[in-house]
This record gives C-alpha cells, sequence and structure tokens, in this order.
C-alpha cells in the first residue's frame, strides 16, 4: 500500500465536505417538512415531552430516488461515496468533533431548566465530554439526537448502494456481495419503516447526546457496519448452496427476534394491556414486562441484534476475520451497555428489579448467559 497516497486519501477535501453538508441539509429540510407520524416521546421528569415527526421512510425513498434520477441524467455518480471513502470518513468524524465541541460549550453554559436542556456536569472532563451534558439539545428546530441516528442510518445505506455499483461497475458482482447488500436493505428499511419504535429506546430517551453518540452515530455506524461491503469489494468469496441457506436462516431469526422484542416493548409502553403472543401480559409491579421475549431473557432484542450482525457478515466466507469485526464489536458493546442497563434499571426498580431477576434469570441468550 502506498502509506504517501493512504494519508492524502484521509485528508477531508472540498468535494466531501459538499458531500456531507448536501446530505446533512437534505435530511434536515426533508425532515421538516415531509409529512409523517407525529410520535409522542416518553415524559419527562419535569412532565414534558418531545414529539418527533417519523418521515423517515418516506426521506430515504425521496433520496434514493433524487439521486437515481441524479446518477441517469450524468448528474452525479453512482460511486461519488465508494471512490472516496477515506475523505468521507476523516471529514465525518472532524465534523463529530466540533459538533460535540460546541455541544460541550453550549451545554456547560446553559441555565435551560427544562430536563431536555438542563446541563449535567460532573466535572470530569472526559466524562462529560463522552457522555453529553444535555438530554435533548436541538439546533433551529431540529432534534439533534434523533437527527444524527437517522442520518448514521442512511449513510449505511448510501455508502452499500455506492459499494454494489462499483461492484457491477468493476465487473466482480458475487452472490456474497448480493446477500449482504439485501440483508443490509431489508434491516435499514424495516428500521425506518418502524422508525417510531426509535422513540422509546434507551439511546432517545436516557442517553445525553455528548461524543459517545454523535460520533457513533455519524461515523461508527455508516462506515464501520460497511466493512464487509468493502471487504467483499477486494475478495472474490462464493458460497455453496447450503451456506447461503444457513445465512438466509440467521438472518430470519435474528430479524424476528430482533423486530419482535422491540415491537412488544413498544406496544406495551403504550398500552401496558395489550396482549403479547395472544394472551394478557404479565407485568411485574405494573412497571416492566415480563412475558413475550422479555419473559425469555433481560435484553433479547440484543440476542436478535447480535445474530443479524452475525448475518451481515457470514457472506463473506471465513478466509479472515476482518468481515467478522462488526459483530465482534457489537458483542463487546451490548454487554457493556447490557450492564449498564442493568445498573440503572436496579437502581430505578429496585425491588421490582429484582423480582423481575427472579422470574427471567437470563440476560441475553436463554441458558447461557
Amino acid at each position: 500500500m502506498d502509506m504517501g497516497f493512504s494519508l492524502e486519501a484521509l485528508l477531508p477535501s472540498l468535494s466531501s465536505v459538499a458531500v456531507l453538508v448536501v446530505y446533512f441539509c437534505y435530511l434536515a429540510i426533508a425532515g421538516s417538512i415531509l409529512p409523517g407520524k407525529v410520535v409522542p416521546g416518553v415524559v419527562l421528569q419535569d412532565g414534558s415531552r418531545l414529539h418527533y415527526s417519523c418521515n423517515g421512510f418516506l426521506s430515504l425513498l425521496l433520496l434514493v430516488a433524487l439521486l437515481g434520477i441524479g446518477v441517469k441524467m450524468d448528474l452525479i455518480s453512482a460511486t461519488v461515496i465508494s471512490g472516496r471513502g477515506l475523505e468521507l470518513l476523516s471529514t465525518t468524524f472532524f465534523f463529530s468533533f466540533l459538533v460535540t465541541l460546541a455541544l460541550y460549550v453550549l451545554g456547560r453554559n446553559s441555565k435551560r431548566n427544562s430536563s431536555s436542556l438542563k446541563p449535567h456536569i460532573t466535572g470530569n472532563l472526559i466524562h462529560d465530554w463522552w457522555f453529553g451534558i444535555q438530554l435533548n439539545p436541538q439546533f433551529l428546530g431540529v432534534d439533534l439526537k434523533f437527527f444524527f441516528v437517522r442520518a448514521g442510518m442512511m449513510g449505511w445505506l448510501f455508502i452499500n448502494l455506492s459499494i454494489l455499483a462499483k461492484s457491477i461497475a468493476d465487473g466482480n458482482l458475487s452472490h456474497s456481495m448480493i446477500l449482504y447488500q439485501l440483508f443490509c436493505a431489508i434491516y435499514i428499511l424495516d428500521y425506518f419503516f418502524y422508525e417510531e419504535y426509535m422513540t422509546s429506546t434507551w439511546d432517545i430517551i436516557a442517553e445525553r447526546l455528548g461524543f459517545m453518540l454523535v460520533f457513533g452515530d455519524l461515523v461508527w455506524i455508516p462506515f464501520t457496519f460497511s466493512i464487509q461491503g468493502w471487504w467483499l469489494l477486494a475478495n472474490q468469496v462464493e458460497l455453496t448452496k447450503s451456506a447461503m441457506m444457513v445465512n438466509c436462516l440467521v438472518y430470519l431469526i435474528g430479524y424476528v427476534v430482533f423486530r419482535g422484542a422491540n415491537k412488544q416493548k413498544h406496544i406495551f409502553k403504550k398500552d401496558p394491556k395489550a396482549p403479547i403472543w395472544g394472551k394478557p401480559p404479565k407485568v411485574i409491579g405494573g412497571k416492566l414486562l415480563a412475558s413475550g421475549y422479555w419473559g425469555i431473557a433481560r435484553h433479547c432484542n440484543y440476542l436478535g441484534d447480535l445474530l443479524l450482525a452475525l448475518s451481515f457478515s457470514l457472506p463473506c466466507g471465513f478466509s479472515s476475520i476482518v468481515p467478522y469485526f462488526y459483530p465482534t464489536y457489537l458483542l463487546i458493546l451490548l454487554i457493556w451497555r447490557e450492564r449498564r442497563d442493568e445498573a440503572r434499571c436496579a437502581e430505578k426498580y429496585k425491588d421490582i428489579w429484582a423480582e423481575y431477576r427472579r422470574l427471567v434469570p437470563w440476560r441475553i441468550l436463554p441458558y447461557f448467559y
């Protein structure tokens, strides 16, 4: 590898800045004007609640259509992302750093006392920088936390589509690439189709907006979740029919568990009496759902997420550990997050949580962990 070329490719360029600016401007405008279901967020400590316009699915389809027209009319190249991946990575990283710096400075100086904007300062610079100071900071009326996670998930799809276009242009499109692209596309489209479920996740309702979420949403999600696609561009992998069938089965099981668990939790929060698997839900202390997937493991949605991550890597075969970075990282992350969730829930629900743990002893994988 030419190190000089690699270092040069890592430097942000005007074209990569332009791509990022246009992308963010589109998302801000489309998110503000396109129709979508308005979903109320959770009730905060001061009794207030944010409302989210869940028009991400329409925003995504419209952008895909606009880019398709642009490619057809030779106004833009289908490989605009895959041709400058390192540039966009570094540009997005610097943007994340600057945004976090602004959030830190503005948060420390905020005089607002609402639950969304009240500053939470520990005095530990690294802690406050990493975890953030304000719960729901906004810019020009845009909720930044919801905006960034939307940008990251869409960015993942567009990186993949550009990788697919380059694979076709290079004449090395394989069954492995098709499987990877198909699995990711279904997952991302499903995410935006059920975007309202995101409003009840821990990241949205409890995590403050600091470098952990900004970098995670804008850099980590799109650029590391697409590692398998980048790897397949440089490595030809031909799978047997049985291997492809197993891969599809892992994806299907992961999807059913992931989507089913998140759907049950979201419905329960809206209507605690709604049936789960055709039966009245079992509720601990009037607060904790112990039916359906949530009666099998306390964080079984993480199991579904891990199986999906594994299915994204299996099309790459087993000749290298590089494509398995994502599921490996996710396993470490989710175990760490599960431990944090357990500590928070134990503090928040006390005896109710202890009873739930006795009733549902498994954390993620039944009979194993």
